[in-house]
């Protein structure tokens, strides 16, 4: 059973839950390595357990968006190390999409957990849709994602710069830091935060960093302003990596 959707802005936010588990040993540390700055009593688990979470986007007039792909199929670019095969077209099915109903994809960054399942066999997973994605993460992307992703998805792929209205009541919005073009999706009082926050320990402390970060000190900064607009206006994170989609702030 899935987790429960809620409406912001008159648009639908229906979490999808692609995958659970550990990283893989290729890229697993212990986690106050994978978060520097933290302490080991800062974790209540000394594995840490990621759930990936995509979100599809609904409105009223019938348009179709995606936020995320997941870790993709067995052969993809996250199988060295995340628990493949995702579930993201179970997930779809069950709330009742299709892959060609999807009129819009939009990436919050390329690494692979978030951007493989874009792409199977080679072909583009949506193909009737335009995958959004800022042009600095295009421009920086390379290896797997870049030859096993972005280059399939062709002229699917629908570049922007900066903050963007990509369909009436979806805004993207550039928090960069975490990957030179890392975007975070605005609906009505709802953030889809990618991985600007991948743990809680980053709620309590945001200067707290992610090893995988391409430039820890601006994912720090980017984090900080966020989350302190989100406390002033209550809003929710949508988080990709937390056991609950949802998190209400400010409260």
């Amino acid at each position: 059973m899935g987790h429960q959707a809620r409406t912001a802005g008159g648009i639908e936010i229906v979490p999808l839950c692609d995958a659970v588990g550990p990283m893989g040993p290729s890229l697993r540390k212990p986690l106050p390595e994978t978060f520097p700055g933290s302490r080991a009593e800062d974790f209540a688990e000394d594995v840490w357990v990621l759930h990936f979470h995509c979100y599809l986007l609904r409105d009223r007039r019938g348009r179709t968006v995606l936020v995320d792909t997941g870790i993709g199929d067995a052969g993809s670019p996250a199988a060295s190390w995340a628990p493949v095969p995702g579930g993201l077209a179970g997930e779809l099915a069950r709330v009742g999409v299709a892959p060609a109903d999807v009129d819009t994809v939009i990436l919050t960054h390329l690494h692979s957990d978030h951007a493989s399942g874009a792409v199977a066999g080679g072909e583009a997973v949506f193909g009737r849709a335009r995958h959004v994605l800022q042009r600095a993460e295009a421009e920086a992307a390379a290896g797997p994602v870049r030859e096993g992703v972005l280059r399939p998805l062709g002229e699917r792929v629908h570049l922007v710069e900066g903050d963007a209205e990509v369909v009436p009541g979806v805004k993207v919005v550039l928090a960069p830091g975490h990957t030179p073009g890392h975007q975070v999706v605005r609906v009505g009082d709802v953030a889809i935060t990618g991985d600007l926050v991948l743990h809680p320990v980053q709620l309590r402390d945001p200067a707290v960093t992610y090893v995988y970060d391409d430039d820890p000190v601006r994912a720090a900064a980017t984090r900080a302003e966020l989350l302190d607009r989100l406390r002033a206006e209550r809003g929710v994170l949508a988080t990709a990596h937390f056991a609950e989609p949802f998190l209400q702030l400010g409260e």
